[in-house]
């Protein structure tokens, strides 16, 4: 099981080269019976930057989620009172993105391996990153 931050969801989906090699083989190993979790945080986060015209796809957001959502492996998670709550409190010192606090949280919760390429998550020692 692993979790995507929202840029490698949308960079896996569409097949960008910015998604590294490691990163890449390891949701290609996902998708051989594991799990992909991506917070339903990175879907508004998608729709928000569509809206705000920071983000071009080649469909609007809600065809372009609901294409990702039938995959198979990949599985949406709610954003539940505890992810809540643990987001607000992360131990040590975290930045105050409220989207990177609820997908670290989630990754915290599952115990999974967050796939980003964000310096500031993967300088935090306490979720484990790949990239």
């Amino acid at each position: 099981m692993i979790v995507l931050d929202t840029h490698a969801l949308i960079w896996w989906g569409s097949g960008d080269k910015l998604l590294s090699a490691k990163a890449r083989k390891t949701i290609e190993r996902e998708m051989n019976g594991g799990q992909i979790v991506v917070s339903v945080i990175s879907a508004w986060e998608i729709a928000m930057l569509v809206k705000c015209e920071r983000l071009v796809l080649s469909m609007d957001a809600r065809s372009w989620l609901n294409a990702v959502a039938q995959i198979e492996a990949v599985h949406f998670m709610p954003v539940d009172i505890d992810i809540s709550l643990n987001s607000v409190n992360l131990p040590g010192e975290f930045h105050k993105d409220p989207t990177d606090r609820m997908i670290v949280a989630t990754a915290r919760k599952l115990a999974a391996p967050l796939v980003t390429r964000d310096e500031k998550i993967r300088a935090y020692k306490h979720v484990k990153t790949i990239w």
